[in-house]
């Protein structure tokens, strides 16, 4: 069935002019789907009965199906898993951070991953399919609903594709869902507020250059070399990271943009002192940040985190040589907040052997 959050201006128009309706009705509907955010046809009272009918009819205001969410005891971090089309999952979080007057929301563009990375939780557990653009969206307009009820009004004010799956492998449906987004008609967020998270599809982001999408892009590099990059993401056999990086500085040129480097730091495999000198090397004279992410476990994985010490470290390696580096302290761990853990409750172990130098 048609999902309403996907229809464009020119599908509205047609649909009215097709159910006998006056064009200024597609303008309307627009609204109650994009700025309100209605959720139910009930809802849309300056819209004649016969066309709420006639909508509810011919599409859904909503088709994600919320499996369970989960909530940290300091209620600053929650957690969904629906159940999308066919059965799909797809899982989205939500990350309040009040020092800095955050509310953002990590979403899936697909259901499940095909990239295999071997730390993550998404990977372990395949591949299903990418995810259509009202798909995303609605993600993030469950958590904006979910704002608003529990928080006095204040919605979301950051989206991060950073969820399950690739946006750059998925990359018509993420353009899509984020010009919802920044649609001054609808949430009215800046591109800067939208951070765009890749492990680095050349032409995904040769694209964005190309489609002037001026978002935030942070790439997930979680190796110093391209040796170590193939075994920990295992795709990166398909993009050498010298191209990868030929991409990201011209895009960084094209917007006069820092880009965002994530490093997840696994014991004995990529954290050791010769690695974060490695990194330093890579990034000298790029327009860098890097975060620094301590391995987030799940059952089944043998891989662990490295020791604070060893963290703080890596970070003041970088920093001595002009990298900017911060640490990423977890966020709802209890609830099985990093991506993909909440639908993968049991699974086989999985490990490396270590690389550390």
């Amino acid at each position: 069935m048609r999902h309403w959050l996907e229809a464009g201006a020119e599908e509205l128009a047609a649909f009215m002019a097709e159910n006998g309706q006056p064009a200024y009705r597609a303008a309307q509907f627009a609204e109650w789907l994009h700025k309100r955010r209605a959720d139910d046809f009930a809802d849309l009272k300056n819209l004649p009965r016969e066309l709420r009918e006639g909508l509810a009819g011919a599409g859904r205001l909503r088709l994600l199906n919320e499996l369970e969410r989960r909530a940290a005891p300091d209620g600053l971090t929650s957690k969904w898993l629906f159940a999308a089309a066919g059965g799909a999952p797809a899982e989205s979080v939500l990350i309040i951070e009040k020092r800095l007057r955050r509310r953002t929301v990590c979403v899936s563009a697909m259901a499940g991953c095909p990239l295999g990375c071997v730390f993550c939780a998404t990977g372990s557990k395949g591949f299903f399919r990418s995810l259509a653009a009202g798909e995303i969206i609605e993600q993030v307009y469950r958590a904006d609903a979910f704002l608003r009820r529990a928080g006095g009004g204040a919605g979301v004010s950051h989206v991060v594709f950073m969820g399950m799956g690739e946006p750059l492998l998925n990359l018509d449906a993420v353009l899509a869902a984020a010009a919802a987004f920044t649609n001054p008609g609808g949430m009215g967020l800046s591109g800067r507020r939208l951070t765009i998270s890749t492990v680095g599809v050349p032409e995904g982001i040769r694209r964005l250059a190309a489609a002037g999408a001026n978002y935030r892009l942070a790439l997930s590099l979680h190796a110093p070399d391209q040796k170590l990059r193939e075994k920990l993401i295992p795709a990166a056999r398909r993009w050498p990271l010298d191209e990868v990086l030929s991409a990201l500085d011209k895009f960084s040129e094209a917007f006069s943009r820092d880009l965002t480097y994530e490093y997840c730091l696994i014991d004995g495999i990529n954290s050791a002192p010769g690695q974060a000198r490695g990194l330093a090397r890579l990034l000298s004279g790029r327009k860098a940040k890097v975060n620094l992410i301590p391995l987030n476990r799940f059952p089944g994985l043998k891989l662990r985190p490295p020791p604070a010490g060893a963290v703080w470290r890596f970070q003041a390696i970088l920093e001595k040589a002009g990298i900017a580096a911060t640490v990423r302290m977890e966020k709802g761990a209890e609830i099985g907040a990093a991506c993909g853990q909440l639908r993968a409750e049991r699974g086989e172990e999985s490990g490396l052997p270590e690389t550390g130098r």
